[in-house]
This record gives C-alpha cells, sequence and structure tokens, in this order.
C-alpha cells in the first residue's frame, strides 16, 4: 500500500492573483481550475517537476466557522501565515531574480547548517522558505543552552 501526499490546501486571499504569483513568479502551472456546484472553487497549481503534488489555492470559507474565517484571514493580512518550503539548487540566484520580479522577501539568503535560506512572502501573505539545501548532521547544530 503507497500513502504520500497528493495535494494540500494554502490559504489565499484572491484565488486569481495567487495563481499568477505563483505561475508568473515561481515557475508552477495550472492543474485545475473549476466551480463546484455549490459555488466551491477547487483551484490547483503545481510545479511541473513534482506532477504527483498539486496546491491547493483557497479562500477561507464554507465549511469553516466564521470565527476560523476571521482569524484565517486576520493571519494573511498581517503576513503572519505560514505557507510551505521550495527547494532551488541556487538560493541567491533565486532571490536575485525573484526580487528583481518584485517578490517580497523578508531575509536574505544566509548560510544555514542545513544549506542556503531565503524567507519570502506571497501575495497572500503566506511566508514560504526558500532553501539551497546540503548535506547536514546533528552535530552540524550546536546544542545551545542545554546543560548537562
Amino acid at each position: 500500500m503507497t500513502v504520500n501526499i497528493s495535494f494540500f490546501s494554502l490559504f489565499v486571499t484572491d484565488q486569481d492573483a495567487a495563481k499568477r504569483f505563483y505561475i508568473d513568479n515561481l515557475g508552477f502551472e495550472e492543474r485545475t481550475d473549476i466551480t463546484l456546484g455549490d459555488g466551491y472553487r477547487w483551484c490547483t497549481i503545481g510545479h511541473p517537476d513534482q506532477p504527483g503534488i498539486e496546491v491547493n489555492l483557497a479562500v477561507p470559507g464554507p465549511p469553516l466557522s466564521d470565527e476560523m474565517v476571521g482569524a484565517m484571514r486576520r493571519a494573511l493580512d498581517s503576513g503572519s501565515m505560514g505557507g510551505f518550503g521550495l527547494s532551488t539548487d541556487d538560493c541567491r540566484k533565486a532571490y536575485e531574480d525573484l526580487s528583481a520580479k518584485g517578490v517580497e522577501f523578508l531575509q536574505e539568503p544566509a548560510d544555514r547548517p542545513y544549506g542556503v535560506e531565503a524567507v519570502l512572502r506571497d501575495n497572500s501573505g503566506n511566508w514560504l522558505v526558500l532553501v539551497e539545501p546540503k548535506e547536514y548532521t546533528a552535530e552540524d547544530f550546536p546544542p545551545e543552552g542545554l546543560s548537562g
């Protein structure tokens, strides 16, 4: 039996604008964009190199409670919603290219024990990590603050 990730939902403020952001800036492609009988729009994107994974660009709404919808919209508006991680083979070059396209970065590329990492924000307020991974071990992370 195989169980793996096929799709996940990313909450956005505007599906059309989010779809354009991911396609125009990050090289994703449209996978599905249909409106179901109850008016719910199923809008997915995916990266051409990962045909088995789709991102559902969802606007907060039913079946979530009004309270949850309000909380999610406030989190998006404040730019405090987490998104997902993106892998790249050259973080600094991707940073330059995306910055030139007007993508907002919260953190410039920086060396980390696991690679080079930058943090960006999409046009809905979700923050995404952009990582150029490298091999690492537990020893690469110093045990700061541990007493023994």
